[in-house]
């Protein structure tokens, strides 16, 4: 089948390429030309692992080809996934002028019928939106004079199927899903669609249902996510208080079948662009129906909370050692990803130098997204041992596998004072103090 994937991003690039695998001609359109010349010439502008190898593979197989011609790309294809960012806005609303361009430019360049699958995490009702913006425009192109009744007068079927990607995995979360979901109200555009993935999952595992609830799964999904690590970075403060271990506590909790044991990791907070923006996205689509939905404002605020609540404890250790300078391991919003969007380390980043605190930073993949924002006010390190070269304090706030078995005692050595703190709790307190080092983890002793 030809498909077209407007947006270049995670989500289209990734869809595009995963989609192109399964055997489809796809055509990636973006408007960004220098993207599209990178991507031509076999260069992926950001890392998530697999994708660099999917997309050159395919795209030397002719099953992948790019374009900025958004004419040429709406006429390839008789199913155009529409895949371009919904950013955050400063009211917490997403932003969907770009969801909207791609239906007009649908509604401009068709002369056939088309399917426009709307794949980005929208709010409900953007698909009825995009549905009306399309059918008033073609009304325009045809004078007023255009009949649903009339066969030699096309369609624009809309679908919902948001993706339910993590940065990071992205590549294998496509392939194996746990579920594929599909609103619309042309039950023929809903075939059309579960057969692009025909093979991929068996038919027990497509969800079909109108377009709102579609749309209103994907924010059900993320904001219950991140509403459970908030809850558990709250008990883990509670357990700081107290004396408790937050891991022998989510441990237990995680043994109750209700609950389970995902997503019960206590840290420093998420960030990213998928969870903070979708909890406010919700928020923001309840309040314009009237309702005002407290808790989902709360879990956004406490995770802005949680990404500085190292920062006193930090600050105290470097006094009682008369110290100035600190490392801090992991940049990105999660391991095995270069997109800082949301990071705690950009909090902790900013705290810290307004302190006039000497920053020391090291990350497998992010140090050249930090360098675009912070220019040469902090030190980049391109090994673990230089990264804590004289330093008083490591702060680990990405949990990338290089972070997790660390030669501690030879670290250590090369440090003024030896200071850690754990802020997703990967490391065993014990084997830390054996080796002299004071450790402060998140909600554990």
């Amino acid at each position: 089948m030809k498909l077209s994937v407007f947006g270049t991003g995670y989500v289209g690039l990734v869809t595009g390429a995963s989609l192109a695998n399964l055997g489809h001609d796809v055509l990636c359109v973006d408007v960004d030309e220098e993207k599209i010349r990178m991507l031509k010439e076999g260069v992926v502008p950001f890392f998530e692992p697999g994708l660099l190898e999917l997309v050159q593979i395919n795209f030397q197989r002719r099953r992948l080809s790019f374009t900025s011609d958004v004419k040429e790309g709406v006429a390839f294809a008789e199913v155009i996934f529409n895949c371009v960012g919904t950013p955050q806005q400063k009211d917490g609303s997403a932003d969907l002028s770009f969801v909207f361009s791609v239906a007009t430019m649908v509604a401009q360049f068709s002369q056939d019928h088309k399917i426009l699958v709307n794949k980005s995490t929208v709010p409900p009702g953007t698909a009825q939106k995009c549905a009306i913006l399309i059918n008033e425009y073609l009304k325009k192109r045809f004078s007023g004079k255009i009949s649903y009744d009339d066969e030699n007068i096309f369609v624009v079927d809309v679908v919902s199927n948001p993706e339910f990607l993590k940065q990071g995995s992205a590549v294998y979360d496509f392939n194996n899903p746990d579920k594929i979901v599909i609103g619309g109200s042309a039950l023929d555009a809903i075939d059309v669609v579960k057969k692009i993935y025909l093979g991929l999952v068996p038919d027990s595992l497509f969800v079909e249902t109108n377009l709102e609830t579609a749309e209103m799964i994907k924010y059900a999904n993320n904001a219950f996510l991140a509403t459970k690590i908030s809850y558990v970075n709250e008990i883990a403060n509670i357990c700081d208080l107290i004396g408790a271990d937050i891991k022998i506590v989510t441990k237990a909790m995680g043994m109750d079948i209700r609950i389970g044991q995902h997503f019960l990791n206590a840290g420093i907070g998420y960030g990213g662009s998928c969870f903070p923006k979708d909890v406010l996205a919700l928020h923001s689509a309840a309040g314009k129906n009237g309702y005002n939905a407290v808790i989902l404002r709360e879990v956004d605020a406490f995770n802005e909370r949680q990404k500085g609540i190292f920062f006193p404890k930090i600050m105290e250790a470097l006094r009682r050692v008369n110290g100035d300078t600190v490392t801090l391991w992991g940049l990105s919003f999660k391991p095995k990803t270069s997109d800082i969007r949301g990071a705690t380390s950009l909090v902790l980043l900013d705290l810290l130098l307004k302190e006039k605190i000497k920053v020391k930073v090291y990350d497998p993949e992010a140090m050249g997204e930090i360098r675009k924002v912070y220019g040469e006010r902090v030190l980049y390190a391109h090994s673990l041992q230089e990264s804590v070269a004289s330093s008083n304090v490591i702060v680990l706030v990405t949990e990338w596998d290089e972070f997790r078995n660390v030669d501690f005692a030879s670290l250590g050595s090369q440090m003024r004072s030896k200071i850690i703190f754990d802020g997703r709790n990967i490391y065993d307190s014990k084997d830390l103090h054996r080796e002299g080092f004071v450790y402060f983890g998140v909600g554990r002793r």
